[in-house]
């Protein structure tokens, strides 16, 4: 394990640099990527919790009247 982690950090100790260029439309792709991410999540929390919720709640057997 120890050997990996070795490996890892010396793999990433001496990564080239990556002259690249990044427009602003790349920038801002990137900005509408990680808001969809953050609106999936917490959507799918959203719905994890009611089901969760839904499991935990007293069930009503429709007799209301009493008899």
């Amino acid at each position: 394990m120890t050997a990996a982690i070795r490996l890892l950090t010396a793999t990433l100790a001496v990564v080239p640099a990556a002259h690249a260029y990044l427009d602003p439309s790349t920038g801002s792709m990137i900005v509408s990527a990680i808001i969809g991410i953050f609106a999936t999540l917490a959507l799918a929390v959203k719905t994890w919790w009611y089901k969760l919720k839904s499991l935990f709640r007293r069930r009503d057997d429709g007799n209301a009247g009493g008899d």
